[in-house]
């Protein structure tokens, strides 16, 4: 096999290339190992394995398959890790990232601008086995000053939130985690791996929902922590080997065939966000257009000092509250209802009924999270079409 993982290529060369494993056959497309297990020649060699497998060695595929190895490795290339592990969804990650580094008595600062999923494992999972958690105005670094304390192992935080696109100041809340020994940890999904450098702005430890922007095509659930080598293998890998998050072969295979076109999808996603955002600012019966690329984005120049685009979703809060924000949803022609994003179809959803519903109205309050506020992830439609979609729905919904 070709050293594919440390050469000097540029981003979207190595989301092709890196990390590719040939069999004997010497296939161009990447082999799927649909298997769950290996055979040995001795005895012994099975004996040796499980002491220390090597690099091209594997027992079990729960603990590692050559196609998974191999989305591991380009992912970590891409992101510019030193390592991955794959898990069988973006929440597997969350939850791995941080229940493998934290036991009970430890304290964590998290954002309080979350997934419900993600909250749901810092304020329920992480405190059910005695971790500490402060949430924190995620866009207030004297908030997270205060809260990060001598014992703190970990912050956590989303780079740009969801739903309303608040932009995390990566740089300067690592640096306040570092003084204090914290490991940083963030959920990168929105501003994905083609548009920012979240390792080179501090973070430790990026996670992804695959299942979003590197899929991108609605096709497989898939998640992956990168990190250190350190972190991965003796953090990450003994917990989710034994607790049985690991991704399918067939999922790898799927999304190292996406990581080929990622590059273009993403970039064509964010110049059509861009488009509808304009078009959108000021729209009789909207009452504000959230896109980090627009300067009206409160921290427009963080998002672009961070960001080399402004990502791929927008929030929108419609006039009239939840009746009209409904009626608007129903009167799209080929924006999709769903709750998924980072797809090649466009796709909206309404949050505060669907993937933040378990907040209370003074959680969703206190997060932005309007009753008239949908999100829209923006597909690979042409943008003229998408805009006057979205303008002859907003008419409906008055």
């Amino acid at each position: 096999m070709k050293d594919t993982t440390a050469r000097p290529w540029k981003p979207r060369t190595r989301a092709v290339h890196a990390g590719t494993r040939r069999s004997q056959y010497g296939e161009v497309s990447e082999a799927l190992f649909l298997t769950q297990g290996f055979v040995y020649d001795t005895a012994e060699q099975a004996e040796a394995r499980f002491i220390e497998a090597g690099e091209d060695e594997f027992i079990y595929a729960r603990y590692g398959n050559p196609t998974v190895r191999m989305f591991e490795d380009r992912i970590a290339a891409l992101e510019g890790t030193e390592d991955a592990f794959a898990t069988a969804s973006g929440m597997a990650a969350v939850n791995g990232a941080l229940t493998s580094m934290l036991r009970a008595g430890d304290h964590v600062v998290s954002a309080k601008a979350l997934f419900g999923s993600c909250l749901y494992i810092l304020e329920e999972v992480l405190a059910r086995f005695g971790v500490e958690v402060t949430f924190v105005d995620g866009t207030d670094l004297d908030q997270w000053k205060a809260a990060i304390r001598p014992d703190t192992r970990a912050v956590f935080f989303e780079s740009i939130s969801n739903p309303v696109l608040e932009v995390i100041d990566i740089a300067a809340v690592a640096k306040l985690a570092h003084a204090a020994g914290a490991l940083v940890i963030v959920d990168n999904v929105f501003a994905t791996p083609v548009f920012q450098d979240t390792i080179g702005l501090g973070a430790d430890v990026v996670v992804y929902s695959a299942t979003k922007h590197i899929d991108g095509q609605g096709r497989v659930l898939g998640g992956v922590i990168c990190g250190s080598r350190a972190f991965i293998r003796d953090t990450v890998e003994p917990y989710l080997k034994h607790t049985g998050g690991s991704m399918s072969p067939f999922n790898a295979w799927v999304l190292l065939k996406s990581l080929e076109t990622v590059d273009l999808r993403c970039r064509a996603q964010a110049a059509t966000a861009l488009t509808l955002a304009r078009g959108l600012e000021g729209a009789s019966g909207l009452r504000r257009v959230v896109y980090p690329g627009l300067p009206s984005h409160p921290q427009h120049a963080l998002a672009m000092r961070q960001m080399e685009l402004g990502g791929t979703v927008l929030a929108l809060e419609v006039q009239g509250g939840r009746d009209a924000a409904f009626r608007m949803l129903n009167a799209l022609e080929i924006i999709t209802i769903s709750n998924n994003l980072g797809d090649a179809k466009s796709i909206i959803t309404h949050p505060a009924t669907t993937t933040h519903q378990r907040l209370s109205d003074d959680q969703r309050a206190a997060l932005g999270i309007g009753d008239g506020v949908l999100r829209l992830s923006v597909g690979l439609e042409d943008a003229d079409d998408l805009l006057a979609d979205l303008r002859q729905a907003l008419a409906a919904a008055r």
